[in-house]
């Protein structure tokens, strides 16, 4: 259940018999012929339908990221390392202030990766709660069916393409772009990483069958709920 769908007494209520949350984190940043927002359209629904059966309240997703490489494309905001984690350790405080002690994370940028030691470090200032960590899009089972499907998969590529992550009258290329070189981009400044990048893809097909798309999703929502409920 989303947060925008219950009021603070409803909340209040739910915390006298569960103390789990989830914090879906994204990043607004340039995903070709995608939507700018689609890091944070998939990580908010993966949580919102992995928790939906088990009854556990979905913030709402943090939208904005740590995407430097990528401020050469317009609409793509990154802020600083220290500028995320101070917001993040701002939500965790918030959250425990209020009783949350099972804090579940599902991130969905792969940017943000400083907030997972951050939490560690968080945790140890903070006995009693227990924060995860979870990059959903390459989780085992998922990204087992992400390469059952097409071992060529990467940012901005087919794997993102869900009728929610696409624009309408957007036509995608219908070739496979050549995978790009991770090793050489980090190397790159933004204006010449636009320019090594094109349209930003990472390499793969835009677009494949919406069946596939749909069954890499319930793998993933299944793998997802799974996190949820274990391992506390």
């Amino acid at each position: 259940m989303r947060i925008s769908d219950l009021n603070w007494m409803q909340l209040e209520d739910y915390l006298k018999h569960d103390d789990r949350c989830v914090l879906p984190l994204g990043c607004t940043e340039q995903h070709a012929y995608l939507s700018l927002a689609t890091d944070s359209i998939l990580a908010e629904h993966i949580a919102v339908e992995a928790a939906a059966p088990l009854g556990i309240p979905v913030f709402p997703v943090f939208s904005y990221g740590i995407t430097p490489t990528f401020k050469a494309f317009p609409g793509s905001i990154s802020l600083r390392i220290e500028t995320y984690l101070r917001v993040i350790g701002d939500i965790l405080n918030g959250l425990s202030a209020y009783g949350f002690r099972r804090i579940a994370i599902v991130n969905g940028h792969g940017g943000n990766a400083p907030a997972q030691p951050y939490t560690v470090e968080w945790m140890a200032d903070h006995p009693g709660t227990a924060v995860k960590f979870y990059n959903w899009w390459i989780a085992s089972r998922t990204w087992a069916k992400v390469t059952e499907i097409d071992s060529v998969a990467s940012h901005a590529s087919w794997m993102e393409n869900f009728p929610w992550t696409r624009l309408p009258d957007v036509a995608m290329p219908a070739e496979q772009k050549p995978r790009i070189d991770d090793t050489h981009l980090r190397k790159l400044p933004p204006v010449a990483a636009r320019e090594y990048l094109g349209d930003g893809n990472f390499g793969g097909f835009y677009q494949r069958p919406d069946e596939e798309l749909l069954a890499l999703w319930q793998v993933a929502i299944q793998e997802t709920r799974d996190f949820l409920s274990e391992g506390w």
